[in-house]
Order: C-alpha cells, then sequence, then structure tokens
C-alpha cells in the first residue's frame, strides 16, 4: 500500500523559508525510482495547481513559474523522502501543499505538460503553508 506523508508546514512571515517533506512507503527500490512525482497546492477557493515535478529516477525537475527561483525539489533516496524548499515566501503562497507521485516510464515527460492533476494516482493528506506578516 503506496503511502505518502507531507510535513513541515507551519506559519512565516513573507520572505521568510519552510522546508516541506513528503514521506512515500510502500515502494520497492524499483518503484520508487521510476516515479513521478509533484507537489500540488490549493489556496482557498482556488483550484489546486502545480508547484514542481520531479522524476526520481533521474534529474527531471520543473517548476512553476510563480515559484520558479524561489522553491527547490530535493530527495533523499535512503529514506524514499521528497522535500521542497521554500524561500522568500510570499502570502500568495498561502494554501495546502500536497504531495502526489505516479509511476512513469517516461521520466522525460515529468512535467507540468505531461503530467496533470488528474494524472496522479497517490496523494497525501497535505500540509498547510500560512505566509502572513
Amino acid at each position: 500500500q503506496v503511502q505518502l506523508v507531507e510535513s513541515g508546514g507551519g506559519s512565516v512571515q513573507p520572505g521568510g523559508s519552510l522546508r516541506l517533506s513528503c514521506a512515500a512507503s510502500g515502494y520497492t527500490y524499483s518503484t520508487y525510482n521510476s516515479q513521478c512525482m509533484a507537489w500540488f497546492r490549493q489556496a482557498p477557493g482556488k483550484e489546486r495547481e502545480g508547484v514542481v515535478w520531479f522524476y526520481t529516477g533521474g534529474d527531471t525537475t520543473y517548476y512553476a513559474d510563480s515559484v520558479q527561483g524561489r522553491f527547490t525539489i530535493s530527495q533523499d533516496t535512503a529514506k524514499n523522502t521528497l522535500y521542497l524548499q521554500m524561500n522568500s515566501l510570499k502570502p500568495e503562497d498561502t494554501a495546502m501543499y500536497y504531495c502526489a507521485a505516479e509511476r512513469t516510464t517516461a521520466g522525460s515527460l515529468c512535467s507540468g505538460f505531461y503530467f496533470s492533476e488528474r494524472s496522479f494516482r497517490s496523494w497525501g493528506r497535505g500540509t498547510q503553508v500560512t505566509v502572513s506578516s
């Protein structure tokens, strides 16, 4: 049973930083390293939007324009954990952040162009990020 558990959310002032974690369980070594994983976020009254996509078996990373240069994704393969370092946070970054995963044999396609919200079958329950002064 695949499970994704997010953590690390909280409240920060504008300009601050947070690091989110997504711990993945229920994967074998090979299945974890063939996942398109992504962080999505959903603010109150708005649709869920993709923030960053990351292929666990390679170097493919894709950032939404809204976070490019401020957010950085990384992973610890020994822990099957994905991290999202968020710097220079803005009030508009306030949202519930979700981790998602979907197995793929085409890691180079792991991006917002090919993997929409509907593409992902495994989701975490989310962690809240609030940016406010």
